[in-house]
């Protein structure tokens, strides 16, 4: 067999098996189902012809999808992974140079995410007999570097096949992380082009079915005994329930936790899903997208248990969430780079359902106070009246923001999957989107990247599909971020995935222009404006009428349905959406939004730095407003 060949059978035969939250058996399912190529001549000989030759010869070994632009390939095997709570994920072939290079920001988003993705970028000759060759970087101080090479510190594994006998070694090193819960991330295994097409005797060993098991460790009796003793002694103990809940498929374990002891719980972006929005002990998002409700209740909490969080600066809003002079910090986690985080002396480096199901057979008898269940009550109600009002229509003739995710939220069904990564969205959709299925709110908003969105959501409907569920995505982008990355949608066509994709035209950076605005610099740059040539900027000119976004995804091939503004907005976007679920096909919603109607705050905040010195009045007012926040950040959690 050849190298490519080898692999391709190879990967084919890989199944992930984890044990399932009822105890009634294992989940037994493919780890790689299917490999992403866009080929060129490092690839299109190697990986190019085995895929070719077992579509051929076995079209379901593992098959191939096209895509039409390299980091697409890899948000789609991210948000396939998501759905299947990184038990199963997509192999991604690109070619040398341009075509490896355009992965990086892929790996970089898979890793930050801790989501599985295998990538299989290919490589100039090993042999060196034609060099240098198309596409190949020369650093003239090392002629060996390439352009894979950038992959090392955007990959949780990384190795690169010289020659043919390296491959078993290596294939079977990275599925090894692959499947790891603490480890998981990009890996990526670099092919020369002319190692891909050589050919090698291999052994019938390697190309047997092989089975990971996912790793779910018991909590140390020492950990648990600690966590149980600090909880124990709480008065306002707080939950954060981070990614790690759902892709341990802990959800029922936290709720039965939580249902038994009144503890609160806020969610991280990841975990989203961990309880329903209107559970009694479920606050909303926490930090500085969170809510009221959790935010008040964090910062009073002399007990913070974070379970499978990574505790971002959005989670912690940047150290300035939890303001008890005495708080402690359990935190329970598989990884425990993530367990130590923020100077935490009592970590439980375990599984988080394993361990919520331990804690909860010793906290039998344990409940937060009268006093301390009615306040939560109090916060969760007040935030719901809050969020109700903001979700309404208003009858603007450019609606806000807000209220387009409540008439998206009414049109949707409870197992519906919103699908989002960057801008303002973010953080709306993480204090107002009412989640009501596990599985029901995917925002990457650990890389936060934008150009995610559209083949992460086509990667989430492969997910589904590939597990028998046909419930809807409903993706939610900017007009930055469509900008960025909408070439996908001809891949939707291609292969017949119905997403539904809401599209709000802010006429720029929305996002960043308020944040501009916070910080002083006035919203430059942030709009979509024609060059006004003599002041030499984008904000005075006309408005960048000539793009239209509509026709755009029209060409693709996809339906469009455009709303215009007026009064009635609201009500059409609704009515747009039933209409989008009820058809078999991708729909995009084109819809006009007022950029400068904001969500309600949560009173969370988010250190950006400001100029410690302008000639900006509008600088030298926000910088006295940070300064004074800044005070309320911790230099060490513990």
């Amino acid at each position: 067999m050849t190298v490519g060949q080898a692999l391709v059978e190879f990967l084919a035969h890989q199944y992930t098996v984890d044990s399932t939250p009822a105890g009634d058996g294992d989940v037994r399912e493919r780890t790689i189902p299917g490999m992403f190529g866009i080929f060129g001549h490092g690839n299109v000989a190697g990986l190019g012809q085995a895929l070719k030759q077992y579509n051929v010869t076995d079209p379901t070994l593992l098959p191939y999808h096209q895509a039409r632009n390299e980091q697409a390939m890899v948000h789609q095997a991210v948000g396939f992974a998501r759905m299947h709570r990184r038990r199963a994920t997509l192999a991604a072939t690109a070619s040398v140079g341009p075509g490896a290079a355009n992965m990086l920001t892929g790996a970089a988003l898979a890793t930050a995410n801790r989501m599985p993705a295998l990538l299989l970028p290919s490589d100039t000759f090993a042999t060196r007999v034609a060099d240098p060759v198309l596409q190949q970087l020369e650093i003239p101080h090392d002629t060996g570097l390439q352009v894979t090479d950038a992959f090392r510190p955007l990959s949780r594994f990384f190795d690169r096949v010289q020659r043919p006998e390296q491959l078993y070694s290596i294939a079977l090193a990275a599925m090894r992380v692959l499947t790891d819960p603490a480890e998981t991330g990009a890996v990526t295994i670099a092919l020369p082009e002319d190692v891909q097409a050589e050919a090698i005797d291999v052994p019938v060993e390697f190309l047997r079915d092989r089975e990971w098991h996912i790793r779910r460790p018991l909590p140390e009796k020492w950990a648990l005994e600690s966590a149980l003793s600090a909880i124990r002694g709480a008065r306002k103990p707080f939950i954060i329930a981070g990614g790690g809940v759902i892709y341990s498929g802990a959800e029922e374990s936290l709720r039965r936790l939580v249902e038994l002891t009144g503890i609160p719980v806020g969610t991280s972006q990841a975990g989203g899903g961990a309880l329903n929005w209107d559970h009694p002990q479920y606050l909303g998002g926490v930090g500085a997208t969170g809510t009221t409700a959790a935010n008040r209740l964090a910062a009073e909490a002399d007990v913070v248990i974070g379970i499978g969080t990574r505790y971002s600066d959005f989670t912690t809003a940047s150290r300035s969430a939890f303001q008890n002079p005495d708080v402690k910090f359990v935190n329970i986690n598989v990884a425990s780079f993530d367990a130590y985080k923020h100077g935490s002396q009592l970590t439980v480096i375990a599984d988080a359902r394993e361990t919520l199901d331990a804690l909860r057979a010793a906290l039998d008898g344990f409940h937060v106070s009268a006093e301390h269940a009615a306040r939560v009550a109090v916060e969760k109600r007040a935030w719901d009246t809050v969020a109700e009002g903001a979700l309404s229509p208003t009858g603007a003739e450019l609606p806000g923001q807000a209220e387009i995710i409540g008439a998206i939220q009414a049109a949707s069904d409870p197992k519906d999957v919103i699908v989002q990564a960057a801008g303002s969205l973010p953080g709306d959709l993480h204090k107002l989107w009412r989640v009501r299925d596990p599985l029901g709110y995917h925002v990457e908003y650990a890389f936060s990247c934008m150009g995610y969105e559209i083949a992460g959501g086509i990667g989430a409907k492969r997910g589904l599909e590939a597990l028998g569920d046909d419930r809807d995505v409903i993706i939610m982008v900017g007009d930055g971020s469509y900008l960025m990355l909408h070439s996908e949608l001809a891949t939707a066509v291609a292969e017949d995935i119905k997403i539904i994709l809401v599209l709000i035209q802010n006429e720029g950076y929305a996002s960043i222009g308020h944040l501009s605005e916070s910080i002083g610099s006035e919203r430059f740059g942030t709009r979509y404006r024609y060059l006004d040539k003599s002041a030499r900027n984008f904000e005075s000119g006309e408005l960048l009428t000539a793009v239209d976004l509509a026709a755009n995804a029209r060409s693709y091939g996809i339906d469009v349905i455009e709303i215009r503004p007026g009064s009635l907005a609201i009500d059409q976007l609704s009515a747009a959406v039933k209409a989008a679920k009820a058809s078999s096909s991708s729909t995009l919603i084109h819809i006009n939004a007022d950029p400068f109607a904001y969500a309600p705050d949560g009173e969370g905040w988010w250190d950006v730095p400001v100029a410690e010195v302008s000639d900006l009045e509008s600088t030298r007012q926000a910088r006295a407003e940070y300064v004074e926040q800044r005070k309320k950040q911790r230099p060490l959690l513990g």
